[in-house]
């Protein structure tokens, strides 16, 4: 029996892409505002990691959310992690950050080693929320419908 068609299927046949990120650090909620405020057009689609909607998808493309610790990129049929989620993020967005993309030529192994660093310490820098964010009612479009976890 196929899996049934879910919010983040219909953002990407839509030609969204869907960013999935942790909801409870801080670092990667600033991430969100960041990638929103420079992405005008509403290309990018959200959904914290935590959700019943992240797990959903990560599961019908072989991915367990419970193995992840990065922000995740859904584009068609392919799914991103770490640096080439956040690059590939990057290439889209307005001003001077698709130059970034070049970054996508290093060998993958090093761009994780530097992304996994921060990553490994994004707690301790910006700190971590009680609960995943609640989008204000402005950018509630921009963010596919979840029950927050108990």
């Amino acid at each position: 029996m196929p899996a049934p068609f879910s919010s983040v299927d219909a953002a990407l046949s839509e030609g969204h892409a869907v960013v999935l990120f942790d909801g409870v650090c801080n670092l990667c909620n600033g991430a969100v505002n960041f990638i929103i405020d420079r992405d005008p057009a509403g290309h990018f689609q959200f959904a914290p990691l935590q959700s019943e909607i992240a797990r959903t998808a990560l599961e019908a493309r072989g991915r367990s959310a419970l193995d992840l610790d990065t922000i995740v990129l859904l584009e068609e049929a392919d799914v991103h992690l770490r640096s080439d989620a956040a690059l590939r993020i990057a290439r889209r967005l307005t001003g001077p950050w698709p130059l970034l993309s070049w970054a996508l030529w290093l060998p993958r192994p090093l761009r994780d080693a530097v992304y996994d660093w921060v990553a490994a310490h994004r707690y301790n820098w910006f700190g971590k929320q009680a609960s995943c964010r609640l989008p204000t009612p402005e950018l509630r479009r921009r963010f596919l419908e979840y029950a927050p976890p108990d």
